[in-house]
């Protein structure tokens, strides 16, 4: 079977769907998940783009060592030198510059010709060349470009370095057939074509993003990215554990394997689900909560006589368990322990009794708890800085009735050390807690979303909430986790803000200041 790598970009294009703002510490967790996960490139951002994108790629770097890392760029050099600052320290760095080649990008955008355009990509690719072992160059909205055009300037840049040649569909727009026939005709029509590994990058606007990623991969890409969950900018990209599954499901259509670790596929969806704040639809493919369920009495029928009446997919091939019942109120450290190091985490002695502290303290309260009950603490736990000021929930109370207006009395610990106390009221029994945050914090705050799901099931499942503002500009995400809803919804509120002062503080290492050149 052929090999066909997988060039995650979760971390960049992901990172850049609409709401999502990952910290430095919530970027290296997810980066050792996919790690895990067997992906064999992984672009960690965009390092020209910000001090903390710069920061971020440069730790990725340095404590992921079994993976390539790539940074993006435009074609400028000073992109080029701020991404080798932050990936220089990797075992296996790699460039990835974008350069777009469609008639309305050249004109529209970058307003240059197509010979301007051709010289402009063969010096940035040559330059990089000087740096980076490897260099990846992508034609933006190749899916639209004119393909004698295309083919010239392919046979250019590969000439100039580049050792990964990508053709996204930029805007979502092709369709199978006609990305399958731009990989043929690039493979048929590009002399020097061989010299180099041709990728698939696809969005989803009209639903086709992986359905666009298999026929490339049928039509000779012998590379595919995409994000996981399917992420990214306005209706997301190519969900890589889809195209993982479909390859290995079909692959009497698709001979073809990766590197894939697939029972590492749901622990993956869920760990970026609950650091991006972007819920798992329950019905999408692969990992959503109705993926494995039957509701229809026939399906259910054939399930219990024969799983493969409707199951095409297997839980377990996935890593999802039937019964992950795991751990109770009598298990001690050692057995907590091990469980940690089987969900994945490494923690600190200081943060592992944290969480061990947090699990005995839910054992109290929940009959049973289970690998998403711990999953949820571990995360939380382990992407919350300790080196960064914040505000502290020391205790609150709402009192609701349906004849009393709500009201919420909090008492917080401002990042200076100073005990706050007040309250407010609200329509509803969140928006008094929420309100009463707002009045006891000095930053501007605008929420502009807020959603709440539960993690298991039964009626003492734990509540999730997830909370969209933007603090003093800042525009950030937060969660928070408890058995009790408002104060989930309290955690959620305190973790945005504070995460917003993770971005505000100022960073040690001052780098090249590539935005300004």
């Amino acid at each position: 079977m052929a090999h066909v790598n997988v060039f995650d970009t979760t971390l960049r294009d992901g990172e850049q769907s609409p709401g999502v703002n990952l910290n430095q510490l919530e970027k290296l967790e997810i980066a050792k998940q996919l790690e895990r996960f067997g992906v064999d490139v992984m672009e960690a951002g965009f390092p020209a783009s910000s001090q903390g994108d710069f920061e971020g790629v440069r730790e990725i770097a340095r404590k992921v060592r079994g993976v390539s890392i790539a940074g993006l760029a435009r074609a400028k050099k000073s992109d080029i030198d701020t991404a080798w600052e932050a990936l220089k320290e990797g075992v296996d760095p790699m460039l990835h510059i974008f350069l777009a080649t469609s008639p309305i990008h050249m004109t529209h955008k970058l307003k240059k010709t197509p010979e301007e355009v051709l010289d402009l990509g063969v010096e940035m690719v040559r330059y990089a060349r000087t740096k980076f072992p490897k260099v990846e160059w992508s034609a933006e909205d190749a899916s639209r470009s004119d393909l004698d055009f295309l083919v010239r300037m392919i046979e250019k840049v590969i000439d100039a370095g580049a050792t990964v040649i990508n053709l996204p569909d930029t805007v979502g727009y092709t369709t199978p057939a006609e990305y399958g026939q731009l990989f043929k005709y690039v493979r048929e029509n590009v002399p020097n074509i061989d010299k180099v590994t041709l990728s698939a990058h696809c969005h989803d606007d009209l639903g086709m993003a992986v359905a666009n990623s298999l026929a490339a991969i049928e039509n000779g890409a012998n590379q595919v990215e995409g994000t996981i969950n399917g992420i990214g900018e306005r209706a997301g990209n190519a969900a890589l554990e889809e195209i993982a599954v479909a390859l290995t499901i079909r692959k009497d259509i698709y001979p073809y394997k990766t590197n894939l670790v697939l029972n590492e596929i749901k622990r993956t969806s869920d760990l970026v689900s609950n650091l991006t704040g972007m819920a798992v639809p329950r019905n999408k493919a692969v990992v959503g909560q109705n993926a494995f369920a039957h509701e229809s009495g026939i399906h259910q029928d054939g399930v219990l006589k024969n799983a493969s009446t409707y199951e095409i997919i297997t839980p377990e091939l996935v890593g999802v368990k039937s019964n992950n019942l795991v751990m109770g109120k009598h298990s001690g450290k050692h057995a907590f322990n091990d469980k940690v190091k089987q969900l994945g985490y490494e923690l600190s002695k200081d943060k592992l009794l944290e969480a061990f502290t947090s699990f005995k303290l839910l054992t109290d309260r929940k009959k049973e708890v289970t690998d998403e009950d711990l999953f949820t603490i571990l995360t939380e736990i382990q992407t919350d800085s300790d080196e960064v000021k914040k505000y502290v929930l020391k205790a609150f109370q709402v009192q609701y009735g349906t004849s009393n207006l709500p009201t919420a009395t909090v008492a917080l610990v401002a990042p200076d050390g100073t005990k706050l106390e007040t309250a407010s009221t609200g329509q509803g029994s969140v928006e008094a807690l929420f309100n009463t945050l707002d009045c006891m914090i000095q930053e501007k705050i605008q929420l502009s979303d807020y959603q709440l799901s539960s993690v298991g099931r039964g009626r003492d499942a734990l509540a999730q909430a997830n909370v969209k503002m933007t603090v003093d500009g800042i525009s950030v995400n937060g969660r928070g986790s408890s058995q009790d809803v408002l104060e989930a919804s309290a955690k959620a509120f305190l973790n945005a803000v504070n995460r917003a002062f993770y971005h505000k503080e100022p960073i040690k290492d001052k780098v090249i200041q590539a935005q300004s050149n």
